[in-house]
């Protein structure tokens, strides 16, 4: 990112007034980011954190310290100055804190935000009038040259002091009459007056970057482990719709696993035209409940819950329930209507039809979903359409949902995407939105860009050695990593991935494991910790989907992995280095099928090593830990020994390293945390 400013010859808009100090009028003059002009010629080039130059926000995490570096410099030798403002979008007070030069006129600052939302940030620049003088005059005193008409020339400085406060006008005041009095220059060279002229000054040269964009998020933003609940599922009477408060009763199991957020595919009344039977069959049969996909009928639309579930007041209930056990609530958005959507009636300039008059159904060559129609957001009224969805958001916010996890996003416009997001994070910061878009790299990238705070990725498909340790290389680098944080599911209700199929335990456990430990947010999908495995044949799909029926299981029935899950979660809670992805790197283990790598915490106190088998024999390996730190005290040590993070058996290093043994029929994965 390079920024060059040439500013024309204008004076900063000011906005002035007086104060007294000690019966003497001192002038006050202020300026502000937006206002500020100048006569100079910096450049501010090279800013971090940008994301595609400043056209996307960059995404950080509520209370942690935020780091700003810029290349700054102007022509000659005047000393110059810079600071750092920032402050939420819809603010209009700044806060400043001086930059500091560190080599090769680049320049570095930093923030710690209090509050989540969107902020903007800036780098101001000015040429230090008073400091420039003050070396000057140093070395000239170091020549021995004479300096009666250089000491006037700084105390005259002294007089133009405009924009600082009591304390520092005092200052200013108190040595300038010292000056007056004695006329020694010594009064002129305080470091304290230096401070309190590098505040007070007038800054006519003043030269300010363009406003660059940040997201703050609070912590569930960037680790969470997420379990996928289907609703009507969770009773326990075969064919029977199950309710909320069947949902309410599988809560204790499901936090009992360790979970953070619990995901609900969507709730809405279903509608019945063209209704889909079993394993998507293009005619239902009597009883069939439908796709849940088919949002919407005769009971309502978006904003209303399917009645065999219960009342609105019965998800409110549900809330609460996950609230109470340390749990949040993700809702399914999922943009596209039942032909009995209410919409259809109420706005029918909305959808699009057919030359004939027909319904324009979705479609997803060369699968047709008649029991879909998409909104047209080309429509004439496609003001009202956005409003309505947002609309739909702000609802289900008021409800007590918080995170919302958006069905295909790239095959909606990514400008209302970019709107919405912003519309709703402007009310409420705390809102966390999931793309669900598999799709090509770069489209999901993009939506990362335009401000979804998780994105789904390709580790469902990522088996080998070498495509994981490539993968994440990706997303743990610069630019990724600033704006793009990933959300590992393991298995999806639409996806059955063929690794999974043969139904073995140990591929289970292996996939989960890398999953919870590679990235700091992590899901599956219902089911999943039962080792559901049957497909349809010759398809990444999964054979009587609860899709498009309702199911009803034994969930505690032998052979689930559980406990297995429950471990990898509390390993998760336990240790900070876990609950982030972007401080990883991979260690080279001689086994093709056994992955290693280290993770470290932001504050750099916890580093924990894995060790994964990916293949079903057992393996025995050389780990090298030589080059792993961890920090004590303040200072970097490296690493003295092991602890298993679920036995809690500890293990001293022999010749820089630790030598290894995966049975993988027992368990695929050890977890250690470093000790100095």
């Amino acid at each position: 990112m390079c920024i060059y400013i040439y500013v024309r010859n204008s004076y900063p808009h000011e906005t002035g007034g007086r104060f007294h100090v000690s019966d003497i009028v001192v002038n006050k003059t202020t300026q502000t980011i937006e206002s500020a002009a100048a006569g100079g010629a910096f450049h501010i080039e090279d800013v971090y954190p940008l994301v595609d130059s400043g056209r996307f926000p960059a995404k950080r995490i509520v209370g942690e310290r935020i780091d700003v570096w810029a290349d700054i410099y102007r022509d000659g030798h005047d000393v110059v100055a810079v600071a750092l403002g920032w402050r939420l979008e819809q603010e209009r007070e700044w806060h400043r804190e001086p930059m500091t030069h560190y080599s090769n006129d680049r320049w570095g600052g930093s923030f710690v935000p209090e509050a989540c939302g969107r902020y903007v940030f800036a780098i101001e620049a000015w040429t230090d009038e008073f400091a420039t003088w003050r070396h000057g005059f140093e070395l000239k005193q170091q020549a021995g040259v004479d300096l009666t008409l250089d000491a006037i020339e700084g105390a005259g400085l002294l007089t133009k002091a405009q924009a600082g406060g009591h304390a520092a006008a005092s200052v200013i005041l108190r040595q300038c009459e010292d000056f007056l009095q004695t006329g020694e220059a010594a009064s002129l060279l305080t470091a304290e007056l230096k401070e309190a002229m590098a505040e007070s000054q007038l800054r006519s040269d003043l030269t300010r970057s363009p406003l660059f964009p940040l997201m703050v998020d609070r912590p569930r933003a960037r680790a969470g482990a997420w379990y996928e609940m289907v609703p009507r599922s969770q009773g326990k009477t075969p064919h029977q719709h199950g309710t909320f408060m069947d949902c309410i009763a599988r809560l204790p199991d499901i936090a009992a696993m360790g979970f953070d957020v619990v995901y609900l595919t969507p709730i809405h009344p279903i509608g019945r035209a063209n209704r889909k039977g079993r394993n998507n069959a293009v005619t239902s049969a009597e009883g069939d409940p439908g796709s849940l996909y088919a949002i919407g009928g005769a009971e309502g639309g978006h904003d209303a819950v399917h009645p065999e579930l219960g009342t609105l007041e019965d998800f409110r209930s549900f809330v609460a329930a996950c609230r109470r056990l340390d749990m949040e609530v993700a809702l399914d958005f999922a943009v596209q209507c039942s032909p009995d959507h209410p919409w259809l009636k109420q706005h029918p300039q909305w959808f699009r039809r057919r030359p004939d008059g027909s319904m324009r159904y979705a479609e997803n060559p060369p699968k047709k979903y008649e029991d879909i129609v998409n909104p047209d957001f080309a429509s004439e009224d496609a003001g009202a359409l956005w409003n309505a969805l947002r609309d739909v958001v702000l609802f289900w916010i008021d409800q007590g949902v918080s995170i919302f996890r958006v069905d295909n996003p790239h095959t909606k416009p990514f400008r209302f995407w970019e709107w919405l997001i912003h519309e709703v994070q402007l009310r409420h910061p705390d809102v966390i939105f999931l793309a669900e878009a598999f799709t090509r790299p770069k489209l999901m990238k993009g939506l990362a860009k335009l401000g979804f705070t998780q994105s789904y990725t390709y580790f469902t498909w990522r088996t080998q050695k070498w495509e994981l340790e490539q993968y994440l290389n990706e997303l743990t680098a610069y630019p990724e990593r600033d704006f793009y944080r990933p959300n590992f599911f393991v298995n999806t209700p639409d996806i059955l991935p063929w690794h999974l199929q043969s139904g073995e335990t140990w591929m289970f456990k292996s996939r989960v494991a890398l999953a919870a430990t590679l990235s700091s947010t992590y899901g599956v999908y219902n089911g999943f910790e039962l080792l559901e495995h049957d497909p349809i044949p010759g398809k990444e799909e999964y054979l009587d989907s609860e899709k498009y029926e309702i199911k009803v299981r034994d969930w505690s029935q032998p052979g689930n992995i559980k406990p297995y899950i429950r471990d990898l979660n509390r390993a998760r809670r336990e240790n900070a280095a876990l609950q982030q992805t972007s401080n990883l790197r991979f260690i080279p283990v001689e086994d093709g099928n056994v992955i290693s790598f280290v993770k470290e915490s932001i504050d750099q106190t916890n580093t924990t090593v894995m060790a994964i088998a990916l293949s079903r024999e057992p393996h025995e390996f050389w780990v090298p830990l030589d080059s792993v730190q961890v920090g004590v005290a303040g200072e970097r040590r490296h690493v003295a020994a092991v602890e298993n993070l679920i036995t809690g058996e500890r293990y001293p290093l022999e010749w820089g390293g630790i030598r290894l043994r995966i049975d993988p029929v027992r368990d695929p994965a050890l977890l250690f945390r470093c000790l100095a």
